[in-house]
Parts: structure tokens; C-alpha cells; sequence
């Protein structure tokens, strides 16, 4: 499998899991393929056209901008995002959560399609399906739709 480390994210995190993993996985940051502070939607096809990488990252934000997740969907990238409590963590902290879910990730990875995006919670073993964030205008809040992956619908 191959796994990209966002930008918001130390590259110190993807040089320890690609130490780690470097018999069974490619585990890159996001700076060695295309250098510092590129943007999400430069990023996301660049990496789509590449084919089949696993992106970790702490940018729930692309779940609420239209034109993000588009690019993420079409991309046909597999989002895990660290929760909100594990993303302010100190790096080591970070790296024992990853490690400790790290076979559930893989597992979760080959199980769903392309396009979907998971928050990887601050204990719990389960991950939570990201759900596409919209302000209607309407002046009713957010709206969330439930997404589908292949037969599975979440409702969160």
C-alpha cells in the first residue's frame, strides 16, 4: 500500500512510520513528492493520478469545502483523518496512535471505495465515516448527507 502524510502533519511522523513499514508499505510525506505548502487541490489529482495512495492527514476541512472534497472524491484517494484531540498530540503520541490502529487502517483501506474518508478516533478501535459538510445558505446550519461505500451507507 502506499500512504501519503499530509502536509499538516510532521514529516518526522512519516519518516518513523516509513521506518517502520518500510518492508510492506511506500509511506511518504507530502512535501518529498511536491514540495512545501502546495495546495489541496493541486495535491489531490496529483496524487490521484498516481494511483491508489492512502492519504493521513488532520485536515477535516476538506470534508466541508465543495470544491475539496469534490476534488478528493474524483481523486479517488482513502482519507483517514486524526481527530481534532489526537491532531493537537505531540508527534510521539501521534505515531503510538497510528501504530496502535495501524492494522485497522489496512484492514479499512481494502475494504471500502475510493473516495471515502474516516476520522480515526482519539481510542476507540472503530472508525467514524466523515460525513460531506455544507452551509445551505438557507440560514438552517450545516447540512450533512450520509455517503455511501459500495453496499455500505453510514447515517452519522
Amino acid at each position: 500500500m502506499k500512504f501519503v502524510i499530509d502536509e499538516n502533519l510532521s514529516k518526522a511522523l512519516a519518516k518513523a512510520l516509513a521506518a517502520i513499514f518500510e518492508a510492506d508499505h511506500e509511506i511518504i510525506h507530502i512535501r518529498d513528492k511536491l514540495g512545501p505548502a502546495t495546495p489541496d487541490l493541486a495535491w489531490m489529482p496529483a496524487f490521484g493520478r498516481d494511483g491508489s495512495w492512502i492519504v493521513i492527514s488532520g485536515d477535516r476541512r476538506i470534508r466541508r469545502n465543495q470544491a475539496e472534497h469534490a476534488a478528493f472524491q474524483q481523486s479517488r484517494l482513502i482519507g483517514f483523518f486524526l481527530c481534532r484531540q489526537s491532531f493537537e498530540m505531540p508527534v510521539r503520541k501521534q505515531l503510538i496512535r497510528l501504530l496502535t490502529i495501524w492494522p485497522e487502517i489496512e484492514i479499512q483501506a481494502r475494504l471500502v471505495q475510493p473516495g471515502a474518508m474516516f476520522e480515526i478516533p482519539e481510542k476507540s478501535p472503530r472508525f467514524r465515516a466523515l460525513r460531506i459538510v455544507t452551509d445551505t445558505g438557507a440560514g438552517d446550519g450545516n447540512r450533512t448527507h450520509d455517503i455511501q461505500l459500495g453496499k455500505l451507507t453510514f447515517y452519522l
